[in-house]
């Protein structure tokens, strides 16, 4: 039995199974977008209720505050144990930025899809353009009190010297350390390979603790767009779900250094400034100011159709 070549039924067998892969393509699409919008509806009203709003700012105070207690119980082995974990080397030094790129891509969509004005759009970035001024002040002020505050010291490789200068020589909990002259600052001391003894403040618990803090007011508003579902598109959902995780990731790098790495008093004292400094400049601050270019008042200003005309109705 001889099989005969047949063009016609050749096209029509492609054009089924492109039909079979278009359907399955849009039964798929559909799944992930009814996965989408009901994750996000789900975790938007979470985030937007009475009770994560009002108790979010002390389940982190209590983290920071008794997080080093949980080194009792981590392994010094474990992976986040190190320093040059992943996680550390590419978020955590530059957790700002991640920060500003996915909320400030949130914020400006969102309000864009309100407003429907890009100037406007461009207004509401101007809250993270003053959060990062008020972490760049903090970073400033403090690098000012280490430096004020601590001294440059050389340990001492050789035991016999410490027979040599008794009178220069310092206790301290690495061992004796010799006083050897004072250096411009902590950074310089460090480079030159001598240790610097003084207060200090942790700066990672810091701009942990205020990236969470701006995060988990801005998200907070996406709870109350439901009956504005229509407005907010596929883009947006997406990118508010990158900010959850984001602020959850924030959240995880926190413990993982008040576990492993645990410096009780300066790990304290960044996460109150953290908070002092958003409660009290930013959002009881420079938010209730008179609304202007460069003040469009509290987060729930996104939900205003009129915030646009604000300014033009002060002038």
């Amino acid at each position: 039995m001889q099989l005969k070549f047949c063009p016609q039924q050749t096209k029509m067998d492609l054009c089924g199974l492109k039909e079979i892969f278009y359907r399955i393509y849009n039964s798929v699409s559909q799944l992930l977008h009814w996965v989408l919008v009901h994750l996000t509806d789900l975790t938007a009203g979470v985030l937007a209720h009475f009770l994560f709003r009002r108790h979010f700012h002390f389940l982190l105070s209590v983290l920071v505050m008794f997080g080093p207690v949980l080194s009792l119980w981590v392994s010094k082995y474990s992976i986040f144990g190190n320093k040059n974990h992943y996680l550390y080397r590419l978020f955590l030094h530059s957790c700002w930025g991640w920060t500003c790129i996915l909320c400030g891509s949130f914020i400006f969509l969102l309000s864009y899809c309100i407003s429907n004005s890009f100037i406007h759009s461009v207004r509401h970035l101007f809250r993270l353009a003053v959060t990062g001024t008020l972490w760049t002040l903090f970073r400033r002020l403090l690098s000012f009190l280490v430096d004020a505050s601590g001294s440059c010291f050389e340990p001492l490789q050789n035991p016999t010297d410490v027979r040599r200068n008794p009178g220069e020589l310092l206790d301290s909990d690495t061992g004796p350390l010799l006083l050897l002259r004072e250096e411009k600052g902590k950074a310089a001391c460090l480079k030159a390979g001598l240790q610097w003894q003084g207060c200090e403040v942790s700066d990672d618990i810091l701009i942990l603790s205020l990236c969470c803090l701006i995060l988990d007011v801005l998200m907070g508003v996406f709870g109350f767009l439901m009956a504005l579902v229509d407005l907010v598109g596929t883009v947006v959902r997406i990118l508010f779900l990158l900010c959850v995780l984001l602020m959850s990731l924030w959240i995880f790098l926190i413990v993982c250094l008040l576990a492993h790495f645990p410096l009780f008093p300066s790990q304290l004292v960044g996460g109150a400034l953290g908070y002092l400094g958003w409660k009290g400049l930013y959002y009881k601050g420079w938010c209730v100011l008179k609304p202007g270019w460069c003040c469009v008042g509290r987060p729930k200003a996104l939900l205003s159709d009129n915030t646009c005309n604000t300014a033009s109705n002060g002038k």
